[in-house]
């Protein structure tokens, strides 16, 4: 097994006093090397999540490493991206990527802040920028600093499609290229599945579903027929038109195709369904296990 970007045993952050939990007994394991997408409904504990990996946030109970260390610890090999992506507002983009290369001298690459923030006009204020300007500039940021671990929450929402795309794209090459681990929320599921190999969704505190997304993909099946007994396999969300019943199954051994007309599910279709069927047990492949989960196992 390779060594883990980030690893939670359960793991437990508040909202604020009597403001109820938004992690609670969150335990998984993402190995390094990884596009992982974090998924979920709102406020299921994404951000959170991310936050405490940054170490902007101490958990309420439980732990949670990265790295191989603390969160403070790991900080100089970490990028993290937040939602508002806070910049300095009376800086230029000149200053705020000369600022980029003072605070990193050790592994900044000004090639690659170019590669994206290169478009942008260096001598424009960060307040005068669009969103997706000041988007483009703190992953400038980001990439520059040649971070182990990249943590972005919600990171392409400003972003037109075209641009999505294209930075989805430079994402990609720096993981192939420099073994980047790399997290990212996001809610537009599309654009995930050809780009992430590993996902974690979260939803009421804890992580439902986690792993490898071709085994997550391949433990399921889209199923539609006239029988009604699904036995013995897990009813993740079923509807019925007509006669007719379609049901989305977690594979428990195989599915008789001469009662059933079966299809592999999308990335996309899987996720909305665990996301529609909160009640839905929980699945984690091996690697997404926390190292003290596999111990009591």
């Amino acid at each position: 097994m390779t060594g883990a970007a980030i690893e939670a045993n359960g793991l437990g952050m508040t909202y604020g006093r009597g403001s109820g939990w938004a992690l609670r007994d969150c335990s998984f394991r993402l190995p390094a090397g990884r596009i992982c997408a974090l998924v979920g409904p709102n406020g299921a504990g994404k951000s959170t999540l991310l936050a405490l990996a940054a170490g902007l946030l101490r958990p309420a109970e439980g732990s949670v490493r990265v790295l191989g260390t603390t969160p403070a610890g790991a900080r100089p090999r970490i990028a993290y991206v937040s939602q508002d992506k806070p910049l300095y507002p009376q800086f230029t983009v000149a200053d705020t990527l000369w600022a980029g290369a003072e605070l990193n001298p050790a592994t900044w690459d000004r090639e690659a802040a170019d590669g994206i923030a290169g478009t942008l006009p260096q001598d424009a204020k960060v307040k005068a920028l669009s969103g997706g300007q000041r988007t483009r500039l703190a992953l400038a940021l980001a990439l520059g600093k040649r971070p182990e671990l990249m943590l972005l929450d919600e990171p392409m929402a400003d972003l037109d499609p075209l641009a999505r795309h294209q930075l989805m794209g430079v994402l990609m090459a720096e993981a192939a290229e420099h073994s980047t681990t790399i997290v990212m929320s996001s809610h537009i599921l599309t654009e995930l599945e050809g780009a992430c190999d590993y996902v974690l969704l979260v939803d009421g505190g804890r992580v439902r579903l986690g792993g490898e997304t071709d085994d997550i993909v391949a433990a399921h099946a889209l199923v539609t027929g006239q029988v009604r007994d699904l036995a013995p396999h897990t009813v993740v969300e079923s509807r019925t038109t007509g006669r007719q019943l379609t049901a989305l199954v977690r594979k428990e051994g195989q599915v008789d195709r001469t009662a059933w007309d079966v299809t592999e599910p999308s990335l996309e279709e899987l996720l909305l369904a665990h996301l529609r069927s909160p009640g839905a047990p929980a699945l984690l492949t091996p690697s997404a296990h926390a190292r003290d989960e596999v111990a009591a196992i």
